[in-house]
This record gives structure tokens, sequence and C-alpha cells, in this order.
């Protein structure tokens, strides 16, 4: 078996506190949120995802590397906060139910996609 790439790891283990978050505030918030929420989290993610390095090349800014990187293997500590401020946000609608939590998909949702984003980095 290959070692496991751990950019590939932080970004599964934030695409599924993205998933949390989607079902959290579908299930506590009001009823267009089942719709609405998961389309936000597609569209939000694939779009940070698809237009931020374009974005980044268009404003002539130098590329940045992966978020863990094995030649400082402290940035895995760093990098392991993205899945903690997503999970975070998962817990917000448990406590506070009943309120309009699109804003919170989409914080939720460039967050996963920078980590998704450090995958395909690390992958090339």
């Amino acid at each position: 078996m290959n070692r496991l790439e751990p950019n590939a790891l932080l970004a599964l283990s934030a695409a599924f506190a993205l998933l949390l978050v989607v079902l959290t505030t579908a299930v506590y918030g009001p009823q267009i949120g089942l719709i609405r929420n998961p389309l936000l989290a597609i569209i939000c993610a694939g779009g940070f995802v698809l237009l931020n390095p374009r974005l980044e090349r268009a404003m002539k800014r130098p590329e940045r590397p992966p978020l863990i990187s094995e030649r400082a293997p402290g940035t895995a500590v760093w990098a392991a906060l993205f899945p903690m401020m997503i999970l975070i946000c998962a817990a917000v609608p448990v406590f506070w139910q009943g309120r309009d939590y699109g804003l919170l998909v989409i914080v939720a949702a460039v967050l996963f996609g920078a980590t998704a984003e450090s995958a395909i980095k690390a992958r090339r």
C-alpha cells in the first residue's frame, strides 16, 4: 500500500466536516436550507477551487505551497485548524436553532476549498 498524502487526508477530513455543516444546517435551520445549503456548499467550494488559481495568476501573486509540507512538520498541526474550524461551524446550529445559516455554509465551503486546493497542489 502506498503512503497516503497528508494534504489529501486533510481535504478528506475537511470534506466530512463540511458535510456535517450542511447536515446540521438542514436539520436545525429553516426549511429552505434543505435545498439551498447543499447547493451553496458545492458552488462555493467548486468556485474557490476553480477560480482561485486564476485570480492569483491575474494578481501576479507567487504560487503558494501546499498547506502541509514534509520539510516543516509543524505545518500539519496548523493545517489541522481548518477541519476544526469547520466542525465549530457545524456546532453553531445545534445551539442557536431556527436561523438562516447560509453564510456559515459559505465560510465552511471556502475553508474546505482551501484544503482541496492544497491537495491538488501537492499532487502535482
